[in-house]
């Protein structure tokens, strides 16, 4: 059982039952005690005493046994020491088996029970009341089952209720680390599941303000950082009647990258802040990869029009990493491949990028998108290692997933699921 208040349930269950059993057994140890057999015996005297010898006539002990019957307002029947029936009032009973030897109850397939009394002349006296049709133990089971099942009905709610909290506090763990740091869980009672409940609301209104503290750090920093480029780049398009144009265009180039650096951390850090969509439109992903591919000259699209809901700047920005990511690494052409698939899920976009370079160890696929990962080998034109993490995070934002294949004979294939595809008009 994989649910806690099943477990206890059913734990609380098999433990009256337990009792229920084991209060059985102590009956039936009580009345087969031997304080209870002393009791069977003098009862078996007297009823010897108020019956005819064993060797009266038939008719006689008939007689008998009728006047004891009408005493004791029971059924009676006498057998002989062999099991012969002698005499019977009213239902005949059961004979006790040929090894029983002292009194105790005789269980039948086909009725209640009766009590065998073995007289000191050999003869049986097997007696049940007429008014109690059922084994005396009957009724103390029955007490015991009507107990298991009101206390299981009555600890049901109990247990239930404790156990659901648990699993909501569960549901806010989860929903915290998936990244939802407004995740809280509602505090019932006063009992420890409260106190851990209070205890988690505490921790991840914590979580939430460091690390809103740390994204507000991050933008604020790569704000700052555009002002003194922004006077770099003035004080270069004043000194461009002069000095080295080599230095200077080695210096464009350093803003350039930096600046780019800039805005790959200010989109990430918003990506991360803003969990949907700043923009729901309309988007052509084809259309959109053939003004992209127009910028590269290597790079050759083919595929099919697919449209789907999403914001426009941010695939128009996973393609242009992407095919970025294989100019710098790869090896021309580019191949780049848009289709519809419902393989996992129907009217899914899939994007392929494949290049023809030395390709990517298996053990490192899944560094790629780390932010800030660059390859031991990469050269001075790798990049700060933004881009492919912005790949997986708009992916992402967009319901899908990225990952890098092989490709055959050689080379890096990224691919990207998009979800919601819809089928293009025309």
């Amino acid at each position: 059982m994989t649910r806690l208040y099943l477990r206890v349930y059913v734990a609380l269950v098999a433990s009256i039952a337990v009792f229920a059993l084991a209060a059985g057994f102590l009956w039936r140890q009580v009345f087969e005690a031997p304080g209870a057999r002393q009791g069977l015996e003098v009862a078996a005297a007297l009823a010897q005493q108020a019956l005819p010898p064993a060797d009266a006539a038939p008719a006689a002990q008939q007689s008998g046994l009728a006047r004891l019957a009408g005493i004791l307002g029971t059924e009676l029947t006498l057998y002989a020491p062999d099991r012969a029936r002698i005499a019977v009032v009213g239902e005949p009973l059961p004979a006790p088996s040929a090894d029983r030897h002292r009194a105790g109850w005789l269980r039948r397939a086909d009725g209640p029970p009766a009590l065998a009394l073995p007289l000191a002349d050999g003869r049986w006296l097997v007696v049940r009341t007429a008014r109690w049709r059922r084994h005396p133990a009957f009724g103390l089971f029955s007490t015991l089952a009507l107990l298991v099942l009101a206390v299981g009905v009555g600890a049901y709610p109990v247990v239930r209720r404790l156990t659901s909290r648990i699993e909501r506090l569960q549901s806010g763990v989860e929903q915290l680390g998936a990244g939802d740091l407004r995740a809280r869980v509602k505090v019932e009672g006063r009992d420890e599941v409260a106190r851990l409940a209070a205890s988690f609301n505490r921790a991840a209104e914590r979580i939430e303000q460091l690390v809103g503290a740390h994204k507000s750090l991050l933008a604020a920093t790569s704000h700052e950082l555009r002002t003194p480029l922004a006077r770099i780049r003035l004080a270069i398009e004043l000194m461009k009647e002069g000095g080295d144009a080599r230095r200077k265009g080695e210096l464009e180039r350093d803003i350039a990258e930096l600046d780019g650096l800039i805005d790959e951390i200010l989109l990430l850090s918003r990506l991360d802040a803003a969990p949907s969509h700043e923009a729901d439109e309309e988007v052509d992903l084809l259309a959109l990869a053939a003004e992209e591919c127009a910028r590269y000259e290597e790079a050759e699209l083919d595929g099919q029009p697919v449209s789907l809901r999403g914001d426009a700047r941010l695939l128009r920005r996973l393609i242009r990493n992407l095919l970025e990511n294989a100019r710098r690494h790869g090896a021309p052409p580019i191949e780049v491949r848009i289709c519809r698939t419902a393989r996992d899920r129907p009217e899914a976009a899939e994007l392929r990028v494949r290049d023809h370079g030395p390709g990517i160890a298996a053990d490192e696929r899944e560094r790629v998108f780390e932010p800030f990962y660059r390859h031991p080998n990469a050269g001075q034109g790798a990049g700060a290692g933004l881009g492919l993490a912005l790949v997986r995070q708009i992916a992402r934002r967009h319901g899908g997933e990225a990952r890098v294949e092989d490709a055959d004979p050689g080379g890096s294939c990224f691919v990207v699921r998009l979800a919601g595809a819809r089928r293009s008009q025309g």
